[in-house]
């Protein structure tokens, strides 16, 4: 057993950190020229909320034994629950760009509750997978369980909508519930359901089809509407070339690519540092992966490994699906890549993941 956390991976995480920092600030560079007291309203929200007080919470959660989690889980679960649903309530929710995502905390800050839903989903599945045992290979205590969960989380975060978001929690979950023992022939009826529920999802939401057939059909799609973004992200990383144009010197931030500090920030740093800086990010995801599967390979418990598993699963699905959308490899899905998006939320719960994750770290074996 340990008597530390496990260095390796706090190490990556401050570099993760304090590199997506950087890469936030030199993004950010197009919205000061487009609005001065935005800027600085978005890199204090971003340094201050995300960066600081994610490290304060990081601390906070490192010096928490890890069972104090899993013996309160199912409460933090509804508690995370109800809190996603009061998106919809008028006067709390926010509403921007037609989705209802945010929560209204003061007149100028927002809060996101679905980063918080993230954390209770995986911090109960841990424990309720790890209490079942081999139970789960039935289709009463296993499958079935699973796919209400995820009806749940389904209706509030589609309710949104956050699409994107809801695949990335249903990615860590079928890994947890294989990684567990689940038969892999559940698996594969719930991923056709899933499929099928996909293509229903298309035909209710024209922004849905528009966005796969545009993945499926690129060179179909009109580059001054539903393939504006993709055309304009390729554009970026393509002409970054091996080594970027430089720090700070995207030509796509300033006026023709969407959402440059958010969804769309890894096409701005590939075509400011090129070949070179993109895969150093992306090398830093995998290392951070690594050092993250080798803590749960050595927890103490179920418990903890499953925990730690869905988190380092979370946090990496969702930065890779939005860097694999950058490069057309994915559809669009509108999530950030987590420690380097907009996004103080989301910044801030990662980090207080992190600081569970290295308390497990302190009792390896």
């Amino acid at each position: 057993m340990r008597r530390t956390f496990d260095r390796p991976f706090f190490i990556t995480t401050l570099i993760l950190l304090l590199f997506g920092l950087g890469i936030f600030l030199s993004a950010s560079l197009g919205l000061l020229a487009r609005n001065g007291a935005d800027f600085k309203w978005v890199i204090l929200k971003q340094l201050l909320v995300g960066g600081v007080g994610g490290l304060f919470f990081l601390f906070i959660s490192s010096r928490i034994h890890y069972t104090f989690w899993r013996r309160h889980s199912f409460l933090i679960f509804i508690i995370s629950l109800l809190t996603t649903v009061l998106v919809f309530i008028p006067g709390i929710g926010l509403e921007i760009k037609g989705a209802h995502r945010w929560i209204a905390v003061g007149p100028s800050l927002s809060f996101q509750p679905a980063e918080f839903l993230k954390f209770g989903f995986v911090l109960y599945f841990s424990a309720w997978l790890s209490v079942i045992g081999t139970k789960i290979q039935t289709i009463k205590h296993g499958a079935l369980p699973m796919m209400f969960m995820f009806a749940i989380i389904g209706c509030i975060l589609l309710g949104q909508p956050n699409t994107g978001l809801f695949a990335v929690i249903v990615v860590s979950g079928l890994v947890m519930f294989f990684v567990s023992g689940g038969k892999f022939m559940h698996l594969f009826i719930i991923l056709f359901i899933m499929m099928l529920g996909l293509g229903g999802l298309a035909i209710a939401r024209p922004y849905v089809k528009d966005r796969l057939l545009t993945f499926m059909t690129p060179h179909l799609a009109d580059p001054q509407k539903e393939g504006y973004q993709i055309k304009q992200s390729l554009i970026a990383i393509g002409s970054g070339g091996w080594t970027g144009r430089g720090l700070g010197q995207s030509i796509q931030k300033f006026n023709n690519l969407p959402e440059s500090i958010g969804d769309s920030i890894f096409a701005v740093w590939s075509e400011e540092s090129g070949f070179v800086g993109s895969s150093s990010l992306i090398a830093l995801f995998l290392l951070f992966t690594l050092f993250g599967f080798r803590i749960a390979s050595h927890s103490p418990d179920s418990f903890s490994r499953l925990f730690v598993l869905g988190t380092v699963i979370l946090i990496v699905s969702q930065s890779f699906l939005n860097i694999g959308a950058m490069l057309e490899l994915f559809p669009l899905s509108g999530i950030p890549i987590l420690f380097v998006s907009q996004g103080g939320t989301a910044l801030l719960f990662t980090l207080f993941e992190i600081g569970i994750i290295l308390n497990i770290s302190k009792y390896q074996h």
